[in-house]
């Protein structure tokens, strides 16, 4: 497998990023505290392309650069600043969670850079429920002090049903870091600032950036359980764009995982699609 490399951006920051394959570049935008690793249930199942992966600033490996550089703005900047990197001209994309929002917001203001996009359980509105429960948890470290246990306590995660513990075990590793005073979370605490600023800010109308991507090929996925992406937002979307792929995953709450037979299915067949 394709070692982690890094890049700087243009503040200097070096961010960290993974590139394999050849072919169609797709560019894939974990959520907003994940990192690469995110895509690695879904690569098993892609065709032959070319996979681009990248850790935001202040996750995984990437520098940590301090709250006030944590928003949809910068790190979207990151990921045409990573694109530019490898020579890239356009890449689809596919963002999860916090990776559809810049890549909504880069189908609307670099749409020459952009293919197609995919959005993983994200859309132009975002669920206040879904937002509370990120609150309870983004930048704080989980309780107990190893994966195991951890595991155990995300199985519990309301809207997920059907999931071995041995994918479980995985997301643990995925989101925490094991050490001698207990787990710890593998991005930058100052996060959660970032999330606050935004949490408590005025409310932002995202539908004009969903309306600018009129044009683009343009697929969604959404957990049927999601407390983040409703179905009433879904509908709405669906009725502005009736050309958009879409899909709805049973016993999958936010996120998908992406390996899910329908997950799976969409995303083969919108690739397929693009010129």
């Amino acid at each position: 497998m394709t070692q982690t490399q890094h890049f700087r951006a243009e503040d200097g920051t070096r961010l960290a990023y993974r590139d394999e394959g050849a072919g169609m570049p797709l560019l894939c935008l974990p959520g907003l505290t994940r990192s690469m690793a995110d895509f690695d249930y879904l690569i098993p199942h892609l065709p032959p392309l070319r996979l681009i992966r990248m850790d935001y600033r202040g996750r995984g490996q990437s520098d940590w650069t301090g709250a006030a550089t944590y928003t949809v703005p910068q790190e979207a900047k990151d990921a045409l600043a990573l694109l530019d990197h490898l020579g890239v001209a356009k890449a689809a994309i596919l963002g999860t969670s916090r990776g559809g929002l810049i890549g909504m917001l880069l189908g609307a203001t670099a749409r020459d850079r952009v293919a197609g996009l995919i959005l993983n359980d994200v859309g132009p509105e975002i669920a206040r429920d879904g937002l509370t429960r990120i609150f309870d948890y983004v930048g704080r470290n989980p309780a107990g002090r190893t994966t195991e246990g951890y595991a155990e306590r995300l199985s519990r995660t309301p809207g997920f049903q059907g999931v071995p513990m041995s994918r479980w075990l995985e997301e643990a590793r995925k989101l925490s870091v094991e050490t001698p005073e207990g787990l710890r979370i593998p991005y930058d605490p100052a996060l959660r600032e970032a999330f606050l600023a935004a949490f408590e800010g005025p409310p932002v109308d995202l539908w004009p950036l969903f309306d600018a991507l009129q044009g683009l090929p343009l697929a969604l996925i959404r957990g049927a359980n999601s407390d983040l992406l409703t179905a009433e937002t879904v509908a709405r979307m669906r009725a502005l764009r009736p050309d958009m792929g879409f899909t709805e995953v049973p016993d999958r709450a936010h996120i998908p995982f992406l390996d899910e037979p329908e997950s799976v299915a969409l995303i083969l067949d919108f690739l397929a699609r693009l010129p």
